[in-house]
């Protein structure tokens, strides 16, 4: 028995982030949505997803399997849910597909997801019932995602010690430390949620952090930092400055003051000194973000959207990115004044104009950042990135 984490038709609409990775494998907590489905059920996951993705995300064959939507997070209720399936059955929610039982070769097709076909039982869930169909959904989920995760990852354990150098507020208790970790001279605020410090995390002196808030695992807070929950800072990287309910995934830095508020942050990015997202509009109205699945601006239903990057982008210092500003993979944006909303992948410039980021200089850039922490630019990771590169070029014609 295997568990399948379909895209379910949603891949496109959850670009720029999705570029590089199935839908599941997105990261709005500590963990991936796949990793929790892991922890959670105890099956072997693998991934419906692009074909373009397929040799980095396999698809495993499996005889029998459950599928499910992988923009689902997986609390409990859901979790038991889809392992209460017989061959057979599907769980559907007013009519629309969550998850099916049966044969795992080909699986339901992107019509069946949007209405749960008549060849199998259908099964009505009225559980909790948390889905990212949108990249802003992100950081809006981002609290429930860290409450569930927090609570998995910590069931049946003990924190390490925190140093009385620290001040807290709120519930102690709501404080977990993974082996390894540091803080040192800062103020916790769990009043409205957990801190979680992964392991060989550090946050140094100074900080200032409000939960809902996690660090991953050999992540580093830098001093001073003030940190507005609920947000994810993913494993390895480097954050200080001011931000404020955002989702940070791994191996990104922001090392400098600056602001980044309501956004999302692929990985390998890095962003330079005193970038600053705008995450509301003057005339506080609805922001709209562009969509690379309908080509044309959708409306959020929200009013604080900042930025959302795909992954190895760059900004320069002193970068203004405005609200609701999406940047694809691989851009490097820098200048004065604000860059346009929409920042296609393998872009290079900013307000004065972009230009084409061109493959061999981006791999070289790429590689360079990697290496600071130990790893290369891997044959895969470059022929999908060369994937994209194609896929996107209309997009940066002038």
């Amino acid at each position: 028995m295997a568990l399948i984490l379909s895209d379910a038709g949603l891949h496109r609409h959850l670009l720029p982030l999705t570029y590089t990775r199935p839908v599941a494998a997105l990261r709005p907590g500590i963990l991936t949505l796949a990793d929790t489905w892991w922890r959670m059920t105890e099956l072997p996951v693998a991934y419906r997803t692009e074909d373009y993705l397929s040799n980095k995300f396999p698809m495993r064959q499996a005889g029998v399997a459950r599928e499910v939507r992988g923009s689902l997070l997986p609390v409990p209720d859901l979790v038991s849910a889809v392992l209460d399936l017989e061959p057979g059955e599907a769980l559907v929610r007013e009519g629309r597909t969550l998850a099916t039982c049966g044969p795992g070769q080909d699986g339901p097709s992107e019509l069946d997801w949007a209405t749960a076909p008549t060849y199998l039982k259908h099964r009505e869930y009225n559980g909790e019932l948390v889905e990212f169909e949108r990249p802003w959904h992100l950081f809006q989920h981002c609290g429930r995602a860290l409450v569930n995760d927090v609570a998995l990852l910590t069931e049946g354990r003990r924190s390490e010690p925190i140093s009385a150098l620290n001040t807290i507020i709120g519930d102690p208790g709501l404080i977990f430390l993974e082996p390894g970790a540091r803080v040192e001279a800062s103020v916790l605020n769990t009043s409205a949620g957990p801190i979680y410090i992964g392991k060989e995390a550090e946050v140094m002196e100074g900080c200032l952090i409000r939960g809902p808030f996690a660090l991953g695992e050999h992540a580093q807070l830098k001093m001073g930092a003030k940190i507005y929950g609920p947000t994810t800072i993913g494993p390895y990287c480097k954050v200080g400055g001011e931000v404020s309910n955002s989702v940070f995934h791994g191996f990104s830095n922001k090392g400098h003051d600056g602001f980044v508020g309501n956004s999302v942050i692929g990985e390998w990015c890095n962003l330079g000194a005193d970038t600053n997202t705008s995450n509301l509009k003057n005339n506080y109205g609805e922001v709209k973000v562009w969509s690379l699945a309908e080509g044309h601006p959708v409306g959020t239903d929200t009013l604080f959207v900042g930025t959302l990057m795909g992954d190895h982008c760059r900004t320069g210092i002193n970068t203004m990115l405005n609200t609701g500003t999406v940047v694809g993979v691989g851009a490097n944006v820098f200048g004065a004044s604000f860059p346009p909303k929409h920042i296609p992948s393998f872009s290079w410039g900013g307000a004065q104009g972009l230009t084409e980021y061109r493959l061999d200089k981006a791999f070289e850039d790429f590689d360079r950042m990697m290496i600071r922490r130990g790893q290369h630019l891997g044959h895969a990771d470059k022929e999908l990135l060369e994937q994209i590169f194609r896929t996107t070029a209309a997009l940066r014609d002038p």
